[in-house]
């Protein structure tokens, strides 16, 4: 049986980061165009961006001053045979007895 990973579904399960991952899929960012994009507070984007780079899920390149994001598909990669997976099980097996 397949299990998730219930930490990686929390992190997207919150609308602004689940925002701020499709928007890194596109394109490299850094904080102000997030705050640009989102209309967040620097400082929310900033907690969000640390989580999600915590789990793995961005990677940051410094650039002057700056600091640019990058979505790092692997976990999400992952995620998503877990749930490809989920999705293709039948629940055919026998029912299990009751004690």
């Amino acid at each position: 049986m397949t299990r998730l990973d219930g930490s990686a579904l929390r992190l997207l399960a919150d609308p602004l980061r689940a925002r701020i991952v499709e928007l890194l899929a596109a394109e490299q960012l850094c904080t102000c165009h997030l705050v640009e994009l989102t209309g967040a507070r620097q400082t929310n984007i900033s907690n969000h961006l640390r989580l999600l780079r915590d789990a793995g899920l961005v990677s940051t390149e410094p650039c002057g001053r700056f600091t640019y994001y990058r979505l790092e598909p692997g976990v999400l990669q992952a995620l998503s045979a877990q749930l490809a997976a989920l999705a293709g099980a039948t629940g055919t097996a026998p029912k299990r007895a009751c004690p």
